[in-house]
């Protein structure tokens, strides 16, 4: 093989490969929150994201980040890398000094809402922050993309199990491997979740808080840890309703977020 293809190929390899370590909920639970999401769209948001995306619908829009992390292109490269996750030093909270230089997942919500906003941004523009906004919602949803620093673990990645028998590691599991194993596509499982998300549900979780809610997911990074290596139907039967009602509140309060973002509202975000 030339040594041109070979670079390239291992290149390539490379990059799939630190793709795999940090894709929040896999495809199928970024569509399934994308798919949900529609379904809380004002008209008003609905038209607006009709003259910027055009037929692209959300569920769509929220794989793009992770789809193109294996471009060579620096940006895909390196650049946003760290916009899938946040690193708490304390665990717990979010505050603003724990972002690193390059930025986070909090940084770049409130870059892309920024361009989102700005009636100078482009078409191009604002196409890539709406996929960036309804992707890194997703992603500060899945529990183990708010990570620990004192726990040293790369949100799970470095946790290695068998799940069912099959090697793997603790933040795959969280992020597709338990939603993968309902065997449902991500139109009937984003149906078969709406059915259970009442007015009720929607009016509390629409408020749009994004510490609250990274919050959440800090609490819950903490019970996801097993002290078996071994995770079968014991941990699935512990752990899929919170899967469920993370994928619920990601979807609702996307709808909610892009909602007031294009109503031109100011998002408070955590200091």
């Amino acid at each position: 093989m030339p040594n041109n293809i070979l670079k390239t190929s291992l290149l390539s390899l490379s990059l799939l490969i630190t793709s795999g370590q940090c894709l929040a909920w896999g495809q199928q639970g970024h569509r399934v929150t994308g798919q949900i999401a529609e379904t809380y769209l004002t008209e008003k948001t609905k038209t607006q994201l009709a003259a910027i995306m055009g037929p692209e619908s959300l569920a769509e829009s929220s794989t793009y980040p992770d789809e193109m992390r294996s471009s060579p292109d620096l940006f895909w490269k390196k650049t946003a890398n760290p916009f899938h996750y946040v690193t708490l030093q304390d665990g717990e909270h979010y505050h603003r000094e724990d972002a690193p230089d390059e930025g986070d997942a909090v940084t770049a919500l409130k870059m892309y809402t920024k361009v989102l906003q700005d009636k100078k941004s482009s078409q191009e523009q604002k196409q890539l922050a709406v996929r960036f906004i309804v992707h890194i919602l997703g992603d500060l949803h899945q529990p183990l993309h708010v990570g620990a620093k004192a726990r040293d673990d790369q949100g799970g990645n470095k946790i290695k199990v068998k799940y069912f028998g099959r090697d793997s590691n603790l933040h795959r599991v969280w992020d597709s491997e338990i939603i993968d194993n309902q065997q449902l596509s991500y139109t009937e499982h984003s149906s078969m979740l709406l059915r259970y998300i009442d007015s009720s549900k929607v009016k509390t979780w629409s408020k749009v808080d994004v510490g609250a809610w990274i919050n959440e997911s800090a609490l819950l990074r903490e019970k996801s840890y097993s002290a078996s290596d071994e995770l079968s139907y014991d941990y699935n039967f512990q752990h899929l309703p919170t899967v469920k009602v993370r994928l619920q509140q990601a979807g609702v309060r996307i709808g909610a977020y892009l909602n007031a973002v294009l109503a031109g509202e100011a998002i408070k975000f955590p200091n």
